[in-house]
C-alpha cells in the first residue's frame, strides 16, 4: 500500500510562463468545473485542505502545483465548462490550458476528471478528442460515483467507458475507492 508522507502546496501562477521548473515529473488533472479535482488531492495525499475544496464551479482560476513525496508535481488546471466567468476569462483559461498541456516537457501523463453522476458531457468528449489528437498519454477518472447505487455506478463507469472509449478508474474521495490504483500510476517509473 503507498502511503504519501509529504505532500505541500507549492504555486499558483495564471499561465505556463509563470510555472517554475521543478526537475520533477508532472502530472495535470483537468475537468470540469466542480468535478473533485481539489478532493482527488486532498485524498492521495492523505490530507483534509491540502487543496481548497468548493461547491461553486470555477473557484480554480490558476495553475496550483502541489508536490507529492518529492517525486511527482501535481498541477490542478482551471475547470472546463460551465463556471460564471466572462467570456474572455474562459478564453484565457482554455489558451492557458492548452499551452501548458502542449508545451510543459515535464509532463508524464493528463488524469481526466469525469463526473460518474451523469452522461459525459460535449467538453469531456472534446477534451479527450483533443488529447488523444495531441497524443498525450491520459488517464480517464469517474468521480462521485459514491453518491450512486452500486448497479447505478458500474452501469455508468461502463457506458463512460464505451462513450469515450477508454478505461475508467472508479474514483471516490468519500470511500478511497481508486486511490491505490492511481497512487500506483502517479508513482510508477
Amino acid at each position: 500500500m503507498i502511503k504519501v508522507i509529504k505532500a505541500e502546496f507549492l504555486i499558483s501562477c495564471p499561465a505556463l510562463k509563470n510555472c517554475p521548473q521543478y526537475n520533477l515529473p508532472e502530472i495535470a488533472l483537468i475537468g470540469r468545473s466542480n468535478v473533485g479535482k481539489s478532493s482527488f488531492i486532498n485524498t492521495v495525499a492523505g490530507r483534509k485542505q491540502l487543496a481548497k475544496t468548493s461547491n461553486t464551479p470555477g473557484k480554480t482560476r490558476l495553475i496550483n502545483l502541489y508536490n507529492l513525496q518529492e517525486k511527482v508535481i501535481i498541477a490542478d488546471l482551471p475547470g472546463y465548462g460551465y463556471a460564471r466567468v466572462s467570456k474572455k476569462e474562459l478564453a484565457l483559461w482554455e489558451k492557458n490550458l492548452e499551452e501548458y498541456l502542449l508545451k510543459r516537457e515535464s509532463l508524464k501523463f493528463v488524469i481526466q476528471f469525469i463526473d460518474a453522476r451523469h452522461e459525459a458531457q460535449k467538453n469531456d468528449l472534446q477534451m479527450k478528442e483533443w488529447l488523444d489528437h495531441n497524443k498525450i498519454k491520459t488517464v480517464t477518472l469517474a468521480t462521485k460515483s459514491d453518491t450512486l447505487s452500486k448497479n447505478k455506478a458500474c452501469g455508468s463507469i461502463k457506458s463512460l467507458s464505451e462513450t469515450l472509449n477508454t478505461e475508467i478508474i472508479e474514483f471516490s474521495a468519500k470511500t478511497g475507492a481508486g486511490k491505490e490504483k492511481i497512487l500506483k500510476l502517479i508513482f510508477e517509473d
